[in-house]
């Protein structure tokens, strides 16, 4: 029997397989490398499986591929069951629009920690840049590095310490960071264990702060964070947002807002259903 992974990494996508490749091709290129691959596809067509296919000989472990039919925007169910096809006791959690620095896993596995989850961030990019990074670009890890980027056309910005700060810097940064260590599925990881005693995602959730409802359920069962954002590097692909609704919101908005109110650590919408 094959010894399970030391991580299982749940990736989101749905029909955006240029950045799908870009993504993978990060994790192809991580100094750790005893992971799985889970793709919570929500829906895509058959673009996204040929892609998913043609990486199977890139890493050490097959790829798994979680899909459901596309009838909207599901991404709480597709994830709930990539959670569920999940082999590894530690899972991390980012998007097929995310490409992660070559230390990426590296640095989730050294501050993981029982009773914790891990909140990183991301650095964003431009279309323009977004869509001029090549394999190579990766592999060489130019697309994270500032002088680079700054070639294609990237903009001063106090954003950009994300990028260049290292060791002492990064852990000092993350203890200033006002910006609270929320659970965001572009860059978040926790205990399997921890995530299935809160029950997954609330699947009645669509777009804007699923993510984060999970985290809190997390907060109140007692789990605490660790911010970690400027350690954990992952640049995002730019991309529209068609399917943002504004009932989406305001119904999402509603379910956090019970959450908090009723302290909620667990939800009958999520991988089991209370019947």
């Amino acid at each position: 029997m094959e010894k399970k992974p030391e991580l299982s990494i749940i990736i989101s996508t749905y029909n955006a397989v240029d950045w799908l490749k870009k993504t993978l091709w990060g994790y192809a290129f991580q100094t750790f490398k005893d992971f799985e691959i889970i793709i919570a596809d929500d829906g895509s067509d058959t673009q996204t499986k040929a892609a998913i296919e043609a990486f199977s000989t890139v890493f050490e472990r097959p790829i798994v591929h979680v899909w459901h039919e596309d009838i909207g925007f599901r991404k709480t169910i597709i994830l709930n069951k990539a959670v569920e096809a999940s082999s590894a006791d530690y899972i991390l959690m980012s998007d097929g629009d995310c490409i992660p620095k070559a230390d990426f896993v590296e640095v989730h596995l050294k501050y993981r920690e029982q009773g914790y989850f891990l909140s990183g961030g991301y650095f964003k990019l431009p279309m323009h840049i977004s869509q001029a990074i090549t394999k190579d670009d990766i592999e060489q890890q130019h697309c994270f590095d500032l002088n680079w980027l700054k070639a294609q056309g990237l903009k001063a910005s106090i954003k950009n310490k994300k990028l260049s700060a290292r060791g002492l810097e990064a852990r000092l940064l993350n203890a200033v960071t006002p910006t609270k260590p929320t659970w965001n599925g572009h860059n978040s990881s926790g205990w399997k264990e921890e995530i299935l005693a809160v029950n997954g995602f609330d699947e009645r959730m669509q777009y804007g702060g699923e993510d984060r409802e999970l985290g809190e359920r997390l907060f109140n069962k007692g789990i605490k964070s660790k911010q970690i954002r400027y350690s954990a590097v992952c640049v995002h692909l730019d991309h529209a947002r068609g399917y943002v609704k504004e009932e989406m919101l305001i119904k999402n908005a509603e379910i956090r807002k019970e959450t908090k109110a009723q302290q909620k650590t667990y939800t009958a919408f999520g991988i089991k259903k209370d019947s």
